[in-house]
């Protein structure tokens, strides 16, 4: 049935294509400047604002926040929509198209990402895949340790970045085929399992047994945007210094967030959270916490009943007083546990998407992770 709606949505690709290139010089309706590029192949034009694709939410406020006033950043999932549950339209595969730069993060998180870059014929789209660099973990049925226990696995490119023709300097652009190594995998890495940039992950929500969720470690969220400053220079040269500029003001808040995430969590009674879903194994790794989650990396698997009861065991055998679930999907899972063991329920953000409330006080990313850490640091003291 994928296969069905993908060549019907290659085949709705075309169509729009073949209609672009009937209209000739004719702007879209909503380029923001006369001055805008006369063609979704040009680069941007002296005057013109970048034109950015981004994938998710963090994708989306990371690639604005080193953008600034020189981008126009426009997010693919609409606000509220269970990104692992969505997949592009043909409208969507337009302004895919009709872009300057593509900002995804890679790592599995977008299934869909082998198909578009496959379809897309604006060779001069710049796709800037921002965990490129990151060490990837492997998913775990089971707990996610702190550094003890070692759990980053595939080393996503020897570089935070992504490595420019013609220089050698770190966060560079080289390769956007993502025909680059892995290192080779420490702890928990299956044997003979290669990670490549073509993504064949086996997806509907399977993120091919790597945990793309890497933007919840406020460390590895520095890596992302300096993953994405480089491609937006790559994409403007001529503002590469403002680039720079932006990113280094955001990455000062972001280690800020990490201070705050070390000194909160360093005098808790306990190290292990129980999550309803696997997203937050790069956040325990950071801090030296243990995530337990109910379910695996699609927040809306559903455990087995056996896994249930473990879960249930160890929360009374720990004394676990607080079961975290999470926005855009359903609380049930949590709260069969939370009456199971007399616990109650808290929300603990893996920040895939704002929801209305997230909208109406005016959250980001920093604003959000707060939030996760009075969450973590509440739970830890109990």
């Amino acid at each position: 049935m994928k296969k069905l709606a993908w060549s019907a949505l290659l085949f709705s690709l075309m169509l729009v294509i073949s209609a672009c290139g009937a209209k000739g010089g004719t702007g879209s309706a909503d380029q923001a400047a006369p001055e805008a590029r006369d063609t979704a192949a040009s680069a941007p034009g002296a005057g013109a604002k970048v034109k950015i694709q981004a994938s998710f939410y963090p994708m989306y406020e990371f690639a604005k926040q080193v953008g600034g006033d020189l981008a126009e950043v426009e997010l693919l999932v609409p606000a509220g929509v269970e990104p692992h549950d969505w997949e592009p339209a043909p409208s969507d595969m337009k302004k895919i198209e009709e872009a300057d730069v593509l900002v995804y993060n890679g790592a599995g998180m977008e299934s869909w990402i082998d198909q578009v870059l496959a379809a897309v014929t604006n060779k001069e789209l710049v796709k800037i895949e921002a965990s490129r660099g990151i060490d990837v973990m492997e998913s775990s049925a089971g707990h996610s340790h702190g550094h003890d226990e070692g759990e980053h696995a595939h080393e996503h490119g020897e570089e935070a970045g992504h490595e420019h023709e013609g220089e050698a300097e770190a966060h560079s652009h080289e390769d956007h085929d993502h025909e680059h190594e892995h290192a080779e995998g420490e702890a928990h890495q299956e044997e003979g399992h290669d990670h490549d940039h073509d993504h064949d992950h086996g997806h509907d929500h399977d993120h091919g047994g790597l945990d793309p969720h890497v933007w919840l470690s406020p460390v590895l969220a520095i890596q992302e945007v300096r993953n994405i400053e480089a491609g937006l220079a790559e994409a403007a040269p001529e503002h590469k210094e403002q680039f720079k500029k932006n990113a280094d003001a955001y990455i000062a808040k972001l280690e800020q967030l990490d201070q705050e995430f070390k000194d909160d969590l360093a005098g808790g009674k306990r190290k292990d959270f129980i999550t309803q879903h696997a997203a937050f194994g790069y956040l325990a790794t950071e801090y030296g916490l243990t995530q337990v989650p109910i379910a695996g990396l699609s927040p809306d698997q559903e455990p087995s009943a056996s896994r249930m009861a473990e879960i249930v065991t160890f929360a009374k055998e720990h004394n676990v007083r607080t079961i975290f679930f999470e926005t855009l999907v359903s609380s049930k899972v949590a709260e069969t546990i939370a009456k199971e063991t007399g616990a109650k329920t808290a929300v603990l953000n893996p920040i895939e998407g704002l929801t209305d409330e997230d909208r109406a006080e005016n959250l980001d990313y920093i604003g959000i992770m707060r939030q996760n850490l009075a969450a973590l640091k509440a739970a830890l003291q109990e």
